[in-house]
């Protein structure tokens, strides 16, 4: 399974059914995105030295998928897809997706608008 952004956030502050979901899982993908957004985030937090000690304590729990040149031929068919049917979404978004359809996992996420991708599996809590 791969986590958005909010999901990541989401079990880093010990939300049950996000815990629950993902204790389900034989294993749990962070996008490289993910990573950048959720670092971006806690550099903004009141509580960034508790999100940074979660985070050095449990990211090695976690596979990083990385952008590759592999990941730029859903990339490029997602957007078109959703450029065509008039709703896009986030690049950043785009790049998870993409990510969720070339490695074939669903995408935990509270977004919605990951139900317009062909091709993925939206999770929601």
């Amino acid at each position: 399974m791969i986590l958005d952004t909010n999901a990541f956030s989401a079990l880093a502050d010990g939300e049950p059914a996000v815990t629950e979901i993902v204790s389900k899982v034989a294993a749990v993908c962070i996008p490289v995105i993910v990573l950048g957004e959720y670092r971006f985030g806690i550099l903004q937090s009141r509580r960034r030295t508790e999100y940074e000690r979660w985070l050095t304590d449990y990211l090695p729990v976690f596979q990083v998928l990385n952008i590759d040149d592999r990941t730029t031929v859903p990339y490029g068919d997602i957007r078109a897809d959703l450029k065509r049917s008039g709703r896009p979404i986030p690049s950043n978004d785009v790049w998870i997706a993409a990510l969720s359809r070339q490695h074939s996992f669903p995408l935990l996420s509270r977004d919605r608008h990951f139900d317009w991708v062909p091709g993925i599996k939206r999770v929601a809590w």
